[in-house]
């Protein structure tokens, strides 16, 4: 049976509008927003915006105005002001999502941080190129693991520590100074905590991630463990004591996401 007009133009509209989204959204995630990048940057929100304006919101203003006795141009006309303004939102919570994107998960003194795109300035990504061009972000780098160590120089050394205390550039938005991953392995075993001893999770939060821990076949009493800041987020992360791969990325249990 063949549907109605209104309903026949929704379905068309809601195929190519999740489409489209499905696309630009798997894109992302593929390249730069996988597990934990997609969780530490609350990128979620932003998806859900996406998806209330470009999948459900257009397909229903749609459904409301496709009236078959309407003139065919003035039909056009107002489907096309609904996918231009479909278009605006799709572009502009992609460039959201794209200035956010993951560039470095960084190891530095006592804890791991995420670096997102839009934290490194224009002058430090070109002091990178020139000093360590390894290491350096451009448009299409995927996220790096990364050693991040203050610089030996105590002038220079002390600077980064008064700015990261007024809460300007730290060392994580400096990639000049960055090293590769196994170079900060050392550091990172000395850092490694119990699960108890990570106060930066409640009593409670800090049981729940202790029995999470023992399901892996891991003691959480030994110094396996340490923990990775978002903007907003935070998670415990868990290391193999022998070879320190990560074995596991566990949220605190009022927000856990399956893995």
């Amino acid at each position: 049976m063949q549907l109605p007009f209104r309903l026949r133009a929704f379905s068309l509209h809601l195929a190519a509008s999740a489409g489209v989204l499905a696309l630009v959204l798997l894109a992302l995630y593929l390249g730069w927003y996988r597990w934990p990048g997609w969780y530490l940057t609350g990128v979620p929100h932003v998806a859900a915006i996406m998806v209330g304006v470009d999948a459900a919101l257009g397909p229903t203003l749609t459904l409301l105005i496709a009236n078959p006795r309407k003139p065919r141009r003035e039909l056009a006309r107002d489907i096309g002001v609904i996918v231009a303004v479909q278009l605006v939102a799709l572009v502009y919570g992609t460039a959201t999502l794209w200035q956010g994107r993951p560039l470095y998960y960084t190891f530095s003194e006592d804890r791991l941080e995420i670096v997102q795109a839009s934290a490194l300035l224009p002058q430090e990504i070109a002091l990178a190129r020139q000093q360590n061009p390894a290491l350096a972000p451009h448009w299409f780098s995927l996220p790096r693991w990364v050693f991040a160590p203050l610089p030996e120089d105590p002038d220079t050394r002390a600077r980064i520590i008064a700015s990261a205390i007024t809460e300007g550039q730290d060392v994580i938005d400096m990639p000049r100074y960055f090293r590769p991953w196994q170079q900060g392995l050392p550091a990172l075993r000395q850092q490694l905590k119990t699960v108890d001893a990570i106060k930066i999770f409640s009593r409670v939060e800090r049981q729940v991630l202790k029995e999470r821990v023992s399901e892996l076949g891991l003691s959480a009493d030994q110094p396996i463990a340490s923990f990775m800041t978002g903007p907003d987020t935070r998670l415990l992360v868990v290391f193999d004591p022998a070879t320190l791969s990560i074995r596991a990325f566990i949220p605190p249990p009022a927000t856990r996401t399956a893995r």
